[in-house]
């Protein structure tokens, strides 16, 4: 079984998360949202993210590393919610039943546990996939919190303009 491939471009990934074509926006995040989000990943975190936007329901292209290699993953939120994660593409030699159904639907309808941001619900685990796991979980947490911050940010802006 291959573990390693390109299982969604980024066109499909759209496609299966928006009805209609979304905006592509660029999320330029504060110096307190970086702190937030990093705490979350472990790294450092460019000081924009780019993300798509049709209505209420926002999509996030992310990137993190499995055991040695990253892994590219795309996180629908709506409502504060996952509607749909998906593995893009899977670099690694070993884990990759995390892009499998079975697995990534576990992250539907999750949300983001204040103060902490902590999934509100526990993920099962995969035997020998604990790190791609992980890198899923992390990337879950992070889809979240840059969607609150986001929108948060976009509130900002338009009581500013008035």
């Amino acid at each position: 079984m291959a573990q390693r491939g390109v299982f969604l471009t980024q066109e499909d990934f759209l496609q299966q998360a928006f009805t209609q074509t979304p905006s592509s926006k660029t999320f330029w995040l504060t110096p307190e949202d970086r702190t937030a989000a990093e705490a979350i990943v472990n790294h450092s975190l460019p000081l924009r993210i780019r993300y798509f936007q049709h209505g209420e329901r926002t999509a996030w292209i992310l990137e993190e590393i499995g055991k040695e290699l990253p892994i590219t993953l795309g996180i629908v939120i709506e409502q504060q919610k996952i509607q749909l994660l998906r593995v893009m593409e899977y670099r690694e030699i070993r884990g990759g039943e995390v892009r499998y159904d079975f697995f990534v639907e576990q992250f539907n309808n999750i949300t983001l546990a204040q103060p902490n941001h902590k999934l509100n619900k526990n993920i099962d685990g995969i035997s020998g996939a604990t790190l791609s796991v992980r890198a899923l979980t992390k990337s879950a947490r992070l889809a979240l919190l840059l969607d609150q911050q986001a929108k948060a940010a976009e509130l900002r802006s338009a009581k500013s303009a008035h």
